[in-house]
């Protein structure tokens, strides 16, 4: 009996916090208000899982890897490890190594283009620089015209901002695509903007979270604006800005993979081209190919904001 009493003695506890338990009526509605949008949603698109879970579905699936994306030097063979990596290699021969590589090369061009030009938005965007008088909290009050200049400077960078960041990458690189043809460009251009617009608003937010006594210090030496902001702002907000690029590294990975769909020969590219002509190993092989990417862009990118982090 004695053995027993500190187990019934805990349910009773967790009875007693469970009665006693916070209420939140605004927490129940959401809940309520969540569902409800899931269940018209799901009726308004009629998704149906019964054909995936049925044993028609079931039987696809398995005909799918057993027979469609058995590489084809191997259909009507039994399944040998050697000529499977045989056939791997002379795919990446082919052309696996250059999609790879012109996946991975849109995506580091289009985030360094971004970083650099979120850092130019990120200043005029954040409300402790772009003021009349920067970082100082004493002095002669600015006359109201500078100060409606400096909140309209302001405010059209931050709207310029929720535009950039607002224009879904595969949208804007198929109207770049008219623009500047066929090529990485459009990609690396969507990408850039896009990526822009969110590195830019999260670097305003850091400026404006700069403790501020050694700008101060700077500003009341006479540093000029310029100088305040290459020797003051950007070091000290370089460590965040850095944990922001890499983290959007991660994301531009895996878009540039789907905007080389648009026709740049990246791995998107085969990825299409595989499916038009039922090449369904060469399907499986590049899509397999792609999440590798994926995989090593986060691996190398949680590196490099452990490293920024400690190094802060």
């Amino acid at each position: 009996m004695s053995a027993a009493r500190p187990t019934e003695n805990s349910a009773a506890a967790v009875a007693l916090l469970w009665r006693e338990r916070p209420r939140s009526r605004f927490v129940r509605v959401s809940i309520w208000v969540f569902l409800g949008i899931l269940v018209t949603c799901w009726i308004y698109l009629g998704a149906n899982l019964g054909h995936v879970f049925s044993p028609e579905g079931l039987d696809d699936l398995a005909h799918f890897f057993s027979v469609d994306a058995k590489p084809r030097p191997l259909k009507g063979e039994p399944w040998s490890f050697d000529r499977v990596m045989a056939w791997v290699g002379g795919e990446m021969d082919a052309r696996g190594w250059a999609a790879t590589s012109a996946t991975l090369s849109v995506s580091v061009l289009a985030i360094v283009l971004a970083a650099l030009l979120s850092a130019l938005l990120a200043l005029p965007a954040a409300r402790t620089f772009a003021t009349p008088e920067p970082f100082v909290a004493h002095g002669a009050p600015p006359s109201r015209a500078r100060r409606r200049f400096w909140r309209w400077v302001v405010g059209m960078t931050r709207v310029l901002l929720v535009v950039m960041r607002s224009m879904p990458e595969y949208v804007l690189a198929f109207l770049l695509l008219t623009i500047v043809g066929r090529s990485a460009w459009p990609a690396v251009l969507a990408l850039m903007i896009h990526n822009a617009g969110i590195l830019g608003r999260l670097n305003a937010e850091v400026i404006e979270n700069l403790p501020p006594r050694t700008l101060q210090s700077m500003r009341t030496a006479g540093a000029g604006r310029l100088q305040l902001a290459l020797f003051g702002v950007l070091p000290a907000a370089l460590p965040r800005f850095l944990l922001y690029f890499f983290y959007r590294w991660e994301t531009c990975v895996r878009e540039a993979t789907v905007l080389s769909m648009l026709g740049m020969a990246g791995l998107g590219y085969w990825i299409l081209e595989a499916d038009s002509h039922d090449r369904e190993d060469l399907l499986l092989l590049y899509i397999l190919l792609a999440s590798l990417l994926v995989l090593i862009g986060d691996f190398v990118s949680a590196i490099a904001r452990r490293v920024v982090r400690r190094a802060s």
